[in-house]
């Protein structure tokens, strides 16, 4: 075989495996997004009434929902705020009142339940053979619904595997909940992935379609204000296995 087929042969088996991943993606994305709910609250005298404040994951039976403790709001039942979670897209969306089950806020997880009916589910992975490099996506809602009720896709790899801790410039900055942290650190992954407030919840995939973290923070290079102008590109995300343990204490199959 000369050299200029043996080329043209190469070239062909990468464009091959590029559309065999390209399609898997695609595919992935398709049976996955049903999965994907808005996090967040429904007043009835609010407008718009319902408020999404992060993102949500369905697992197991269909009836539970895994997303971050921090973005749970303080109901105000006096005014008949209740806590909800948005399925489908666009004039497709709708509304589900939930219940909290549970949550964690060292690992900053939270579990809902539907009060009424199932959605479609994702499958919780193994994060323990997670390696740096590895081909990532996850979904959620980025800043909320200002881009209103679709979820969206975000692509990256596992840049590295570190402890779940930012230094701080001064001792000052340091809290009670942060000396905990930094005495007893969890390894965490740190996405290159670009990540929004209302990613917080969105569950992080590997290429074979199983959740093995969840998106929790983003590494904020000025202020707050300034995140969606000058977003820094580093996301933080909780390896899905502290989720697994809040699930069996509370006998949640999933």
């Amino acid at each position: 075989m000369s050299i200029w087929l043996r080329l043209c042969v190469l070239i062909g088996m990468l464009w091959v495996a590029h559309g065999a991943a390209a399609t898997s993606l695609v595919q992935h994305v398709a049976t996955l997004k049903p999965a994907i709910v808005a996090v967040g609250s429904y007043l009835p005298t609010r407008r718009p009434p319902q408020s999404i404040l992060g993102t949500g994951f369905v697992i197991g039976n269909g009836q539970y929902i895994l997303t971050n403790a921090h973005v749970i709001p303080d109901i105000n039942q006096s005014e008949r705020e209740q806590l909800s979670v948005i399925s489908g897209t666009g004039k497709k969306a709708k509304i589900h009142k939930v219940t909290l089950v549970a949550t964690d806020t060292l690992y900053d997880i939270a579990v809902l339940k539907l009060k009424k009916g199932r959605l479609p589910a994702v499958i919780l992975g193994d994060d323990a053979r997670v390696k740096e490099g590895e081909d990532i996506f996850f979904m959620g809602f980025p800043i909320g619904q200002i881009l209103g009720v679709f979820s969206v896709t975000h692509r990256g790899i596992i840049s590295a595997i570190t402890p779940n801790v930012i230094p701080q410039a001064s001792a000052r900055a340091l809290t009670p909940a942060l000396i905990k942290k930094l005495r007893d650190p969890f390894g965490a992954f740190q996405l290159d992935a670009t990540a929004y407030p209302g990613n917080s919840g969105s569950p992080v995939f590997n290429a074979q379609g199983a959740v093995i973290g969840m998106v929790n923070k983003v590494f904020i290079k000025e202020s707050k204000e300034t995140i969606l102008s000058k977003p820094s590109g580093i996301t933080y995300a909780i390896p899905i296995h502290f989720a697994q343990q809040l699930l069996q204490q509370h006998k949640i199959a999933y």
